[in-house]
């Protein structure tokens, strides 16, 4: 007896009301490939902060420098005080078009390091103080010192300072700087401050006021109207500018309390925690934690990026890079398991 055709329809129609089709957390097959970046001094490897723009990956870490690769990592370029940088501490890296910002610090001239054409060459800002992080919108620099906010909004010809005792800022550590149009974002080491006025004064949120989990502050990062806010002791998200917060911990799913920064999108949330890379994906209800089982290079992941193609984490032992999965290519693996129970019967 001939059997009847394979049904592909019926099977699509059985695998939506199973919720087969629901669209995949892209993390769901994270596999890393780890490398080590940097050839200067003797921490090689040890990444601290990771960004991609434009094709462009830029990495930087503790006293090897700034990398850049514009062949998704199989080569990269190396910029060191030798080529003109402040400092070969990289704590926080930002790119727009042929405009890079590497903030340095730690037993370096430190501060801010600009390069207007990829690069070439490099004008230092700020020398002599520590940088924390570093954003630019336009022509407004973000920078994030020990001991202060510096902003300016004429590409870096004039700066203003911005502190406790002059402005309102929670306090002068800043771990992490993020802007969205006319409001800026201060991570501190006392809590999150919040300016609308270039910082002339700021609504400061802490975990006395608003439940903030925890002051100290690794990093700031806001999608969508949505703030997030990364901890010593956690993930804060904050959908109404910080005056109340969710709180994630190691206790309700996170690799490790210690949170040093965030990255989302497609409504997925990567976090870059002390014990792994933490990923929840848009709607769900639980982490799930990628460690050096999974190819990372460390599990501590100092910090993260996303851009809806490669998810990009800076460990200890180097930069680990890895391909999300199409949602529809993880649909599809769905649809194949249910026709292989259904050719089983």
């Amino acid at each position: 007896m001939r059997r009847a055709p394979f049904a592909v329809m019926p099977l699509l129609a059985a695998a939506a009301c199973t919720g087969l089709l629901a669209p995949a957390a892209p993390a769901a097959d994270l596999a890393f490939t780890n490398q080590v970046v940097g050839t200067v001094g003797t921490t090689a490897g040890d990444t601290k902060t990771v960004f991609a723009a434009g094709g462009t990956i830029y990495t930087g870490g503790n006293n090897w420098g700034m990398s850049t690769s514009t062949n998704g990592g199989t080569s990269w370029t190396n910029y060191a005080t030798t080529q003109g940088l402040g400092g070969n501490f990289v704590t926080s890296v930002f790119a727009s078009g042929s405009n890079i910002y590497a903030a340095t610090g730690f037993g370096s001239t430190g501060g801010l390091s600009v390069s207007n054409n990829g690069g070439t060459s490099w004008t230092i800002y700020a020398s002599g103080l520590l940088g924390s992080s570093v954003y630019a919108e336009g022509s407004r620099i973000l920078l994030g010192t020990a001991t202060g906010f510096l902003i300016s909004t004429d590409n870096g010809a004039t700066w203003t300072t911005r502190t406790l005792a002059n402005s309102g800022l929670v306090n002068n550590n800043i771990l992490g700087v993020f802007s969205v149009g006319n409001t800026i974002y201060a991570a501190t080491d006392s809590g999150l401050s919040i300016s609308t006025n270039s910082g002339a004064s700021w609504t400061n949120r802490t975990a006395a006021n608003s439940g903030l989990v925890n002051n100290r502050m690794r990093g700031v990062y806001v999608l969508a109207g949505t703030i997030y806010a990364s901890t010593r002791f956690g993930l804060s998200i904050s959908t109404n500018n910080g005056e109340t917060w969710t709180n994630y911990t190691a206790a309700s799913g996170l690799g490790n309390n210690w949170v040093n920064g965030v990255s989302v999108v497609g409504g997925t949330i990567y976090a870059a925690t002390s014990g792994g890379l933490s990923v929840l994906p848009d709607g769900g209800a639980s982490w799930t934690n990628y460690t050096t089982a999974n190819g990372l290079g460390s599990n501590n992941v100092q910090a993260v990026y996303a851009d809806g193609t490669n998810v990009y984490a800076a460990t200890g032992a180097g930069l680990s890079i890895a391909v999300v999965p199409a949602p529809g290519a993880v649909a599809l693996l769905g649809v194949a398991g249910l026709a292989a129970r259904r050719r089983r019967r």
